[in-house]
């Protein structure tokens, strides 16, 4: 089981916890299960065409998955997932 670290833009979609579990040989599976578990983080997560969308960043251990294998990247036990949302703005 992975560890997902939830940012403070999302925890009221997880039940305001910071972190939370799920199962999934890669990253795409992982994702799934915690958007099944929590609906209201689908949108936020991924793309009409299932694919990451473009203003989320996701870690594994410290490595951004789009440089690796995207959501084909596999995941191990106790591995960790970081959602990052990007920011834009300032002048």
């Amino acid at each position: 089981m992975a560890t997902i670290r939830i940012p403070p833009v999302l925890r009221p979609s997880v039940g305001g916890e910071r972190e939370v579990s799920a199962d999934g040989g890669d990253v795409g599976a992982v994702l799934t299960a915690l958007t099944e578990a929590h609906p209201d983080t689908k949108a936020q997560i991924f793309g009409a065409d299932g694919d990451l969308n473009r203003y989320v960043n996701v870690y594994l251990n410290d490595e951004d998955v789009r440089v690796l294998d995207g959501l084909q990247t596999a995941v191990g036990e106790g591995d960790t997932l970081v959602i990052l949302p990007a920011m834009a703005g300032g002048q």
